[in-house]
């Protein structure tokens, strides 16, 4: 990724702070989207001074329409942007039926809406370009929905699913795209409070996440799942979804229903 540029979201902390650390290293210059802008500048100014790259700062909440567009045009008219990481999202809605919708409505517009405006600014000029690097943050949630509440697994499981028809559709023309479902990762959406109640053996510190999906990204992962011992699960679990391909859309229903088969 040297002399390329890098525009990453949710930059001000955690997963995509170190996205920022790492890719600067890597020789990429950056542009940092988050919503708060003194938290972006310090670490821009960090980054330039400790890695010699461009870094510019584009301070945006990207559940906002207006901010949105901002981002989205910038992604889509800048010919030096030639990667993207999806990474600003929030969870912690709570129970779905003591949930507020205002604040669902804003959970769905920053985890699925502009994870899908922002790739759909740049991925024509990446495909045009022969070359680009999207990579999009879910979550290990998007495998379990029943492990967690009910709308941060399901908005985590379009961005894999998005993700996935994403790379079938742009990998052939040379661009690499990847999905990274981190679990529990220690960063500033989770207290130390919650933490302390979680068995310290499923918490992963965040640079060693952020190590291990870029060591995927390397290694041309399609779904990288940093905790994930044995990567054979993953592919036995993929092998047995297209196994279901050719008996999901059929003329008659299954035999289990008692149906008549051809009945007018």
């Amino acid at each position: 990724m040297s002399n390329d540029t890098i525009l990453i979201t949710g930059a001000s902390d955690g997963i995509g702070a170190v996205y920022a650390d790492r890719l600067a290293r890597r020789g990429a210059n950056l542009i940092l989207v988050a919503r708060r802008a003194e938290k972006l500048a310090a670490l821009a100014e960090r980054l330039r001074a400790e890695a010699g790259v461009g870094v510019e700062v584009l301070a945006a909440d990207l559940a906002d329409a207006g901010d949105l567009a901002r981002i989205e045009a910038r992604l889509r008219e800048d010919e030096a942007i030639t990667g993207l990481v999806n990474n600003a999202g929030i969870a912690g809605e709570g129970r779905f039926v003591d949930a507020d919708p205002a604040y669902l409505t804003g959970l769905i517009n920053l985890n699925i809406l502009a994870v899908t405006r922002l790739s759909a600014a740049i991925a024509p000029r990446l495909a045009a370009r022969g070359a680009g690097t999207i990579i999009n943050m879910t979550s290990i949630t998007a495998l379990m929905p029943d492990g967690f509440t009910a709308t941060y697994p399901a908005s985590k499981a379009f961005v894999l699913a998005f993700t996935e028809a994403l790379r079938a559709e742009l990998g052939p023309q040379g661009v690499r795209v990847q999905a990274v479902l981190p679990g529990i990762t220690r960063t500033p959406i989770w207290t130390e409070e919650q933490l302390a109640g979680i068995p310290a053996h499923m918490v992963m510190d965040v640079e060693e996440m952020v190590d291990a999906a870029l060591a995927g990204l390397d290694l041309g992962e399609a779904i990288t799942i940093p905790a994930l011992p044995d990567i054979a699960q993953l592919d036995a679990y993929l092998a047995a979804r297209a196994a279901l391909r050719p008996n999901l859309s059929l003329a008659h229903a299954a035999p289990r229903y008692g149906l008549a088969a051809g009945a007018e």
